[in-house]
């Protein structure tokens, strides 16, 4: 296997990268602190391609891979994992309209999607059904011009500030076979949002509850067959778990980048902190964490360009192993600035904050080790 990124490769992530230094890294202390959504930022995130980074060129998109959107993401969260988090959500939306609408639903949305006119929100996780997210009851009963939607989402990113929501909802039975997917604009009659949530981390970016009361849509709105609305949120969630995974790598790429350059100037009894041996291992064990966590995730993203069948299991174990190294790692970089590090101006508590819930969403990391454990036992039967 060749881990040489191409010349095009190089160059997409240097241009996130570039973008992420002038644009995002100045004012993520800032963003944070106010919790401001920085949406004409994400806006020219957008226009040099980043909005539909995965969609195809016939409408409006980027038409890159997997591979290619993790060293983007990874790139954009050294400078702030709250807004690459975002951005990953935003794309993975209009990657779903993309893969599963139909022509008219396409040609409506995807190029405002990907121009960053529009930005968009995933409504999965309910009240009462995170983990099983199987057994959520947000209901579509079908009428003589379409659906009625009734319900509340719960945990949604960007939620009241967005324009878009994929919105997964009952069309049948129980189970993963009764969910159909839906869009729905803002700005439809009987949709609302909560309060902005106060969270521990991703203060730049909104989150709030949505709720669907009497939202009556059109037989367009329906995302794909009926029916099939599980199956899509599945598949979305295995590319989002290797977005998630790169925003944690990224994350943890800065806050190790910190500490270095802080021990290279701190001195203590009478040396610098770099020429302390049980520090410089330290030091060992954050980069090769890193390091794995870099290889491994271009394993499953490539895995998943390929199709291959056992690439939700490779992302399960990407999300598992990235998000939890990159949360180490970080937690560590601010052990390594001592007291410096609890203070906010520093901006390594802030990259804790942000990488402590990838630990949760697009899946907890005990769902991943239930995922690999009954791929890894159906396996062996």
């Amino acid at each position: 296997m060749d881990f040489q990124l191409s010349d095009d490769q190089m160059a997409i992530r240097d241009m996130a990268a570039g973008f992420a230094a002038a644009e995002i890294a100045p004012h993520a202390l800032e963003w944070d602190r106010d919790r401001h959504f920085p949406v004409e930022v994400i806006r020219q995130a957008c226009a040099l391609g980043l909005g539909g980074i995965m969609v195809s060129d016939a409408h409006g998109g980027s038409n890159l891979g997997r591979v290619d959107a993790v060293l983007i993401y990874e790139a954009l969260a050294r400078a702030c994992p709250a807004i690459s988090a975002y951005l990953s959500i935003h794309n993975m939306v209009a990657q779903m309209i993309d893969r599963y609408g139909a022509q008219p639903m396409k040609a409506a949305y995807l190029p405002r999607l990907c121009r960053g006119d529009i930005l968009a929100s995933y409504c999965l996780t309910e009240p009462g059904s995170g983990s099983d997210a199987a057994a959520l009851t947000t209901r579509a009963e079908r009428t003589a011009n379409g659906f009625v939607l009734n319900g509340q989402k719960m945990f949604i990113s960007g939620a009241g500030e967005t324009d878009l929501y994929v919105v997964m909802a009952r069309t049948g039975g129980p189970g993963p076979k009764g969910v159909s997917a839906f869009v729905v604009e803002k700005g439809t009659k009987g949709l609302s949002f909560g309060a902005n949530e106060r969270k521990m981390g991703w203060h730049a970016q909104p989150t709030r509850t949505v709720a669907f009361d009497g939202v009556e849509l059109p037989d367009t709105a329906l995302l794909g067959d009926e029916g099939a609305g599980f199956r899509y949120a599945m598949a979305a969630l295995d590319g989002g778990r290797t977005s998630i995974a790169a925003c944690s790598l990224g994350g943890a790429q800065a806050a190790f980048d910190k500490a270095l350059a802080y021990m290279a100037d701190r001195k203590a009894f009478g040396q610098k902190l770099t020429e302390f041996q049980a520090l410089q291992f330290a030091l060992a064990e954050m980069a090769t964490e890193i390091e794995v966590s870099r290889t491994f995730l271009w394993r499953a993203a490539a895995a998943l360009d390929a199709k291959l069948p056992e690439a939700t299991r490779l992302c399960a174990m990407a999300k598992k192993h990235v998000t939890d190294a990159g949360f180490e790692v970080a937690n560590r970089a601010l052990q390594l600035h001592g007291g410096y590090g609890y203070l906010a101006d520093y901006g390594v508590e802030k990259i804790v904050r942000d990488l402590r819930v990838h630990q949760i969403l697009e899946g907890t990391n005990e769902i991943m080790r239930l995922i690999i454990a009954r791929s890894v036992i159906s396996g062996a039967a």
